[in-house]
């Protein structure tokens, strides 16, 4: 309980001041641009995956599906 004291009043001393208002808002433009890459990068790995999916299908069709063994 003390440490959330101790954090929300460093918090709220950080927001009162000037620099510090300054500070929290690029931290929230860095939050933001995160989400975002975070975002791309989510829609870019299932595309990739689908990809690979589509040649796996079609190397194994054209293989005849099986696996050599051995």
């Amino acid at each position: 309980m003390k440490l959330l004291k101790k954090t929300s009043r460093k918090l709220m001393s950080v927001l009162r001041n000037e620099r510090g208002q300054g500070l929290v808002e690029y931290a929230l433009l860095l939050i933001l641009i995160a989400l975002v890459v975070f975002a791309m990068l989510q829609g870019t790995g299932r595309n990739i995956n689908n990809a690979f999916s589509r040649i796996n299908s079609a190397v194994g069709t054209q293989s005849g599906g099986g696996s050599s063994g051995g």
